[in-house]
């Protein structure tokens, strides 16, 4: 075995490094590893891989805290925080419109269960967040979304014992929950907000999960009651109702125009900042994905075998790893690209400065 191939795979262990280290410290490194090595060495020691190793891991780690201190990210995390607050709010209008408001298709004389304390707590404290995260009260909002957080798992953590499909559905809209109370304490100046969306964005993001609400809403009351006797003209899409096809496409119409005022005001904003609110919600949209693509046998077994199938532990592991992994992949994507955009244009400008010929 030659210094050569020893050389080799010195190289190789540090790789490990960020690209940044190497291109000051690898050659000089490597000297001093081939300098230490014994005669007829033919493979680094065990030692000097754990330190290698171990050593380039902690300096990666450091270079990814550090870009997470970039401005983009705390301006991302203000964005994302008031967007999944305004979400999450609207999610708890609509469950507390549902609860106050009879369903036409309701057998004559039943009324749904009224709205108990918690679900008005869940309208007041969202509603709390967007408020204190709009006027620039930051720790008072991330205060509101932890406790969100926290109530979650006092009473719906409990029951993953006997009603295990009822905690796996709603891990989602616990996922956001989280991320919004994480995106709500990265520090930001206190009107950042206005400063990045302004008047225009803002009012889309703030109408639009409203809207939603009362198109859906406006539907389940509107929608035809169902006659077992003389039958119905009856269109369904995806949980929306219509007597007629016409009726049925303009509230999907409707629907479709308000997201897309959602997408429209995200989609303007500054591409860094837009790629890491993409990376924020990955998770969530991972794990919604792994509930209805991985455990979606395991549902469908429990609502019919007529008892409480447990998930196993690697199950429960995949539901809580799937969502800081996704995060992780999607940040390191976010970093390797804009330094790719960033050596891109720095040859660009090496080359105006020396023009060919």
């Amino acid at each position: 075995m030659s210094s050569d191939d020893l050389e080799r795979r010195y190289r190789r262990l540090l790789a490990v490094y960020p690209w940044e280290h190497r291109r000051a410290y690898e050659d000089e490194m490597l000297a001093v590893l081939v300098a230490g090595a014994r005669p007829g060495q033919r493979r680094p020691s065990a030692g000097d891989v754990l330190n290698l190793v171990g050593a380039g891991l902690r300096a990666r780690l450091r270079v990814g805290a550090r870009g997470f201190t970039e401005s983009a990210w705390a301006d991302a995390a203000a964005v994302t925080g008031l967007l999944i607050g305004l979400v999450l709010l609207a999610l708890a209008g609509r469950s507390l419109l549902d609860q106050s408001i009879r369903d036409p298709n309701l057998p004559p004389g039943f009324r749904p269960g009224s709205p108990d304390l918690v679900d008005w707590l869940q309208v007041v404290g969202w509603a709390g967040v967007c408020v204190a995260a709009l006027v620039g009260l930051r720790w008072i909002a991330a205060a509101l979304a932890w406790a969100g957080v926290i109530g979650w798992g006092v009473l719906v953590a409990p029951q993953a014992d006997g009603s295990p499909t009822y905690v796996v559905d709603t891990l989602p809209q616990f996922a956001l929950a989280v991320v919004a109370a994480a995106a709500l304490t990265v520090p930001v100046p206190r009107y950042r907000l206005f400063a990045l969306l302004g008047v225009r964005r803002l009012v889309a993001l703030l109408l639009a999960p409203a809207a939603m609400v009362a198109l859906l809403e406006i539907n389940r009351v509107t929608s035809p009651t169902f006659d077992p006797v003389d039958g119905a003209s009856y269109q369904v899409f995806y949980g929306i109702e219509a007597s007629s096809e016409l009726v049925l496409w303009l509230y999907v119409a409707g629907l479709g125009v308000v997201a897309l005022a959602m997408l429209v005001a995200l989609a303007t904003l500054a591409p860094g900042v837009r790629r890491r609110i993409v990376v924020m919600l990955l998770p969530v949209a991972a794990l919604a994905l792994v509930i209805d693509g991985a455990l979606a046998g395991w549902a469908t077994s429990t609502m019919h075998m007529g008892h409480v199938i447990p998930l196993v532990p690697a199950q429960w592991a995949m539901l809580v790893l799937v969502p800081p992994a996704t995060f992780l992949a999607g940040a390191l994507l976010v970093r390797r690209r804009e330094e790719t955009l960033r050596m891109v244009a720095l040859g660009r400008a090496v080359d105006r400065e020396w023009p060919a010929g």
